[in-house]
């Protein structure tokens, strides 16, 4: 979705993909990534696994699946209102204008929360000891990326943006 979305926006002639730009530790998250992913499959498909299982418990893993497709509709519902807005990293020189509305309406972090209930999910469907260790980085990642986009969000629109800040919660 996210991709899609970056394409369309370089048609447009804005270049929406900042990642890494502010900090260069950041491109050590997507060998990371590339490994959740297998850990995924691996556990989908019984190609050997890294880790051990932590607790089988059906219920559970109809939760988790649950959150997943809750977090994938959360994802899509902030990208639409995200707009043209959509930045994947910290954009200070070409920022769009501050989205208020629709997803972000309810929480200044509608991505995030999406990230992390995705997250949560799979390790509900899978809970190996490996996926474990990841939801925890996982969502500490997350929290991190928010406060540094706060930081930057405040010296980009001001006022507007602590304003916004009194009205909608981080999170939820």
């Amino acid at each position: 979705m996210v991709l899609s979305r970056i394409l369309f926006m370089r048609r447009k002639g804005i270049k929406a993909l900042k990642f890494g730009e502010t900090d260069k530790k950041d491109f050590l998250i997507p060998p990371f990534g590339l490994l959740y992913f297998y850990l995924i499959l691996a556990n989908a498909f019984n190609l050997p696994k890294l880790g051990f299982a932590l607790f089988h418990n059906e219920m559970i893993r109809w939760v988790g699946a649950g959150l997943c497709i809750l977090g994938l509709f959360l994802f899509l519902s902030a990208l639409i209102s995200f707009g043209m807005s959509l930045r994947v990293g910290i954009d200070k020189d070409h920022p769009g204008p501050l989205v208020t509305s629709g997803a972000f309406a309810i929480s200044r972090n509608p991505l995030y929360i999406a990230f992390g209930l995705v997250l949560i999910g799979i390790f509900f469907i899978f809970p190996n000891s490996i996926l474990f260790l990841y939801l925890i980085a996982g969502l500490w990642l997350l929290n991190r990326q928010v406060l540094r986009e706060e930081d930057s969000l405040k010296k980009i629109y001001g006022e507007e943006y602590r304003s916004y800040c009194k009205k909608v919660r981080r999170y939820l």
